[in-house]
């Protein structure tokens, strides 16, 4: 085994919770789907994506490395999203989240000088740069458009792509 059980341990619960935001991304594109704005809601379903491509990158390397590679259930979504804002406040609460847990899968793979954890985790602290700016600067502008303007969020998140 090349990894310590309680850095599997933890690397699993990490699964968790991208498989958890993957739910709560595909929680908020139903919303904007609903809501008519189809470009916002296919932002979304990306997300969903790609979240789950994380989770799935992080239980492969417990495979990989012979750690236990037990699923954990998965918390349900916030059902209830109020609006664009809040869609966009909650992305920007859950990618703050997952940054502190990163840090702390970093740190814990360098109290054991674990070399190959602390490497793969790299990739994860990296994307969480993108992830926090990308989700900052759309509650900015929704903020900035107000609710009367929102529809203008369809052309920006279009162009963006």
């Amino acid at each position: 085994m090349m990894i310590k059980p309680e850095l599997a341990k933890k690397l699993i619960e990490q699964v968790r919770n991208e498989f958890a935001a993957s739910l709560q991304y595909l929680a908020i594109a139903i919303y904007f789907e609903q809501e008519s704005m189809d470009n916002t809601a296919a932002f979304f379903y990306a997300q969903a994506a790609e979240e789950n491509e994380h989770g799935m990158k992080l239980l492969r390397y417990v495979v990989e490395t012979g750690g236990n590679a037990e699923l954990l259930a998965i918390p349900a979504p916030v059902a209830k999203i109020k609006s664009a804002e809040d869609a966009f406040q909650t992305s920007l609460n859950w990618e703050l989240e997952v940054t502190g847990q990163i840090n702390a899968l970093m740190d814990m793979a360098k109290q054991q000088n674990d070399y190959l954890a602390e490497n793969f985790l790299q990739w994860f602290v990296n994307e969480q740069l993108e992830e926090v700016t990308t989700m900052e600067k759309l509650l900015n502008l929704v903020r900035k458009m107000g609710d009367k303007n929102i529809y203008m969020l369809e052309q920006l998140i279009k162009h963006a792509e």
